[in-house]
């Protein structure tokens, strides 16, 4: 259950003329231009206030982003429907944009959380996105309102030839009683349950293996394995689902680059990497983003 699993690709997927051709302009045309992904995200002043750019202020300047998504050659830059008003035109057509179409603060408690609508596929489609973000609590008390939100906007992006891509990200009071957010068991939930759901890609958080395994429903509490082993079972439970893995907060840069080499050799489709870079100074960050493409480069798909 836990060996190694074939990395899925975008001849794999059986989705629209129009999501492949945009899936394609992520895959093949910009960052890694080889079949793997590298997302810059800018949602964070949303979930997370202004605190993330403290460590870097010139990073609070959404132009900043972008300049450093086009010289870093990522393969696109996520961020919600204000900042793409804002800040996007001057950079069309030199970056892809992913819009993020729901999200929320983080100041009431995460027991119950549910991320309402920011803006629309229609937006999307009006501002040259080539992909629409949406975040999914798994688990959470209000997943019912999250599901058929969800499925609002997955029907949404199939009349429009976007591609979907879902945070899929375990929440709730239940999740903590069952081995916490980041328990392989939470993880791997998320990734099938975004599947199931229709995405074309997900976003995940790496899954700490060996904590909390008393707490896990069996036979999660059994699987004390390699990180490598775990993200391998994430990917494989994804299905023919393109797996992007989060970078979360940011860490020195070999933990970095370790991070990238396990979760490429365990089949992901790429990376997602914010606050790990944009919290760099700027030539802090091409030089590590650099090192990135460098073993990126090894895994055409």
């Amino acid at each position: 259950m836990l060996t190694k699993v074939r990395r899925t690709t975008l001849a794999d997927l059986s989705i629209s003329p129009g999501k492949r051709a945009r899936l394609h302009r992520l895959l093949y045309e910009y960052g890694p231009a080889n079949g793997t992904l590298l997302l810059l995200p800018i949602d964070q002043g949303l979930e997370h206030g202004p605190v993330d750019f403290f460590d870097n202020p010139d990073s609070l300047d959404q132009d900043y982003i972008f300049r450093l998504a086009i010289e870093g050659d990522f393969s696109g830059v996520a961020c919600h429907i204000g900042l793409a008003e804002k800040y996007f035109a001057p950079h069309a057509g030199k970056i892809p944009l992913i819009l993020k179409v729901n999200g929320k603060t983080n100041i009431p408690s995460d027991d119950e959380p549910f991320s309402p609508m920011t803006s629309s596929v229609d937006d999307a489609v009006r501002l040259g996105a080539d992909a629409v973000g949406y975040t999914l609590y798994v688990g959470s008390p209000r997943q019912a309102d999250d599901i058929a939100q969800l499925d609002g906007v997955r029907k949404e992006c199939e009349r429009s030839g976007m591609p979907l891509i879902v945070w899929s990200y375990p929440r709730g009071k239940a999740i903590k009683e069952k081995g916490g957010q980041d328990s392989l068991y939470a993880v791997d939930y998320a990734a099938r349950v975004a599947c199931e759901m229709g995405a074309d890609v997900v976003k995940l958080n790496e899954p700490k293996v060996g904590e909390n395994l008393d707490k896990q429903p069996k036979p999660y509490n059994t699987l004390n394995v390699s990180d490598e082993a775990a993200i391998a079972k994430v990917v494989k439970s994804a299905g023919k689902t393109l797996v992007l893995l989060s970078g979360g907060s940011k860490m020195g840069d070999d933990d970095l680059l370790h991070k990238v080499r396990i979760a490429m050799e365990a089949g992901v489709t790429g990376l997602i990497f914010g606050r790990n870079l944009w919290q760099r100074k700027w030539d802090d960050s091409l030089a590590i983003t650099s090192r990135i493409h460098d073993i990126l480069k090894a895994y055409s798909a």
